[in-house]
């Protein structure tokens, strides 16, 4: 049996492997399993980490080390690439909302925090160590580490403090979204707030009878005018036409045209009449409408075309075919010609079945060469994000300089890489599923490092003295002011349950939780609210530690 025992207590790069693949794929399996009709999906590794962690089962410390390492980066860096291409247009919009509410969290914590130092007589040393346990937050505990010793205060109580309270504030954040959820979180809280917003467009069917567009060309009518729209076909008594920039509106043309939501009423004022026909149902086949116009969704797939504008590629002079949407990822956006494209959106084109040929054979529509995920630019980005964590940033006041980190470069860059590498002409598209698998792989790993790593000497920590104290101020400290915020952000009716526990999770720098919430809510709003909240969250807490020391010890 001597082989056994080699497989799983002696030290190597083989026992290593087969621990960490133990416990992910116990974890993975029991989290399928639901109790009292809630489920852990893959948070349950953390769980099983620290089980078998706490029978005496542990790896050699470099390799804990770079496995949970790379699971963070490999995780962050990719959630960061699925987000980015919308990140920069959320944040925009609610982005500054979102902000605010988990700056409430911290905040909220933090006050909670001072108060309980004041009241339990405890050392702000140590106190700073279970917030940063409590919020998961382990550059804030490196940050408060340097202030101490900067003073002279060791900071080890603080690191002990830290270790004792991390699990309960990962399980934590999941338990006061279990709460939420069981006792108030209403049906309607559930569906997303704004579904329709991943379709920009709006298609509408208008009669000409406005004098002043009457005998104008579309390209004329198009300058003259400060709303973008699409013109797809013309209907013009018994004759289909296929709209070009020189064709001139004459009274009574039919048109079928696209354009954005709000600007559906400008069209009726520019054009003069609604027909009402609803031509944005799902089910529409619109290569049936007209016989000798067909409607195609093209793939792009060709590398040179990535980053460049649509009206660079004059589609409608040289095939004399109109784009009228372009979809990407869940996102309908009007096809305007300065509309910058990216590697695998899918154009919705119209013309002459041969025109459209052409035009596909120009654009690519390589579904194969799609399914082949970019890994090289993945691990160029993960190291690029590496080094953007480890920069420092010195603040007026700061005896000691800020980073970013192995989770906060990462995020960034990948929000980065997925909002502008179509300008750099870089290929940063992955399918659905790949990004999936890495996100999920990289967390797996993850939680199983940080689980056996807290096993170890979980129960030594907890019976110390002080130990259930911390314990139980720390899980106080997650807990609470998730829920007072959660409620008041329900209250307000402005947010789905997952947009609010993205923001959770994002002010809580917790991606377990996150997967918890992608598992129990709709659509991708947690993971838009979390990688939007998530930088500015984690670098406040970064500085609130620092502070906390140089006042209050």
């Amino acid at each position: 049996m001597d082989w056994i025992n080699g497989l799983f207590n002696i030290h190597s790069a083989l026992q290593g492997v087969i621990i960490v693949s133990l416990v992910c794929a116990i974890g993975l399996g029991l989290g399928k399993i639901k109790f009292g009709g809630v489920s852990l999906g893959v948070a349950f590794v953390f769980f099983v980490g620290i089980a078998v962690g706490n029978f005496g089962f542990n790896i050699d410390t470099q390799m804990l080390n770079y496995c949970e390492t790379f699971g963070l980066v490999l995780f962050v860096y990719t959630l960061g690439l699925h987000v980015g291409p919308n990140f920069f247009s959320s944040l925009l919009h609610e982005g500054k909302a979102l902000n605010m509410w988990s700056l409430a969290v911290i905040l909220l914590g933090t006050v909670m925090a001072i108060g309980l130092t004041y009241t339990l007589n405890i050392p702000m040393s140590d106190m700073v160590g279970i917030l940063s346990g409590a919020t998961t937050n382990t550059p804030a505990l490196g940050a408060a580490q340097q202030a101490l010793e900067h003073i002279g205060v060791s900071g080890g109580r603080a690191a002990l403090a830290t270790a004792v309270t991390y699990p309960l504030g990962v399980v934590g954040v999941i338990f006061a979204m279990i709460i939420l959820r069981k006792f108030f979180v209403k049906p309607q809280d559930l569906e997303i707030k704004g579904s329709d917003e991943e379709n920009h467009t709006y298609v509408g069917q208008y009669v000409v009878v406005n004098p002043a567009v009457i005998g104008k060309t579309i390209a004329e009518v198009s300058q003259g005018s400060h709303t973008k729209f699409i013109i797809s076909r013309i209907w013009r008594d018994e004759e289909v036409i296929l709209p070009q920039g020189t064709t001139k509106l004459e009274n009574h043309d039919n048109l079928l045209v696209i354009a954005n939501k709000d600007d559906v009423a400008s069209m009726e004022i520019l054009f003069g009449q609604t027909v009402r026909r609803d031509w944005n149902k799902e089910q529409i086949d619109w290569n049936n409408i007209d016989s000798n116009i067909e409607s195609r969704i093209i793939v792009l797939t060709k590398h040179e075309l990535n980053g460049k504008r649509l009206g660079q590629l004059q589609l409608r002079d040289i095939y004399g075919v109109n784009v009228s949407r372009v979809l990407r990822g869940d996102i309908k956006l009007l096809a305007t010609q300065d509309l910058r494209l990216r590697y695998g959106d899918h154009l919705t084109v119209v013309g002459t079945p041969h025109a459209v040929d052409n035009a596909e054979h120009f654009l690519g529509n390589s579904i194969r060469t799609l399914n082949e995920p970019n890994l090289g630019n993945i691990f160029l980005g993960m190291i690029l994000g590496l080094a953007l964590g480890t920069i420092p940033f010195t603040l007026p006041g700061m005896d000691s300089p800020i980073r970013l980190g192995i989770a906060g470069g990462p995020i960034i860059m990948g929000i980065l890489v997925g909002t502008f590498a179509p300008r750099l002409h870089m290929i940063s598209y992955t399918t659905r599923s790949v990004s999936l698998m890495l996100r999920k792989l990289g967390l797996s790993l993850y939680l199983a490092c940080i689980g056996l790593d807290a096993g170890k000497d979980f129960l030594d920590t907890v019976i110390r003295p002080e130990g259930l104290m911390w314990v139980g101020l720390g899980f106080l400290l997650t807990v609470l002011p998730i829920i007072i915020i959660a409620l008041i952000a329900l209250r307000t009716k402005k947010y789905d349950f997952g947009t609010i526990c993205g923001i959770l999770c994002g002010a809580m720098a917790n991606p377990m939780a996150l997967v918890y919430a992608n598992d129990t809510t709709k659509g991708e709003t947690s993971n838009i609210s979390y990688a939007t909240v998530y930088p500015l969250g984690m670098f406040i807490r970064v500085i609130i530690a620092q502070v906390l020391v140089m006042f209050f010890v």
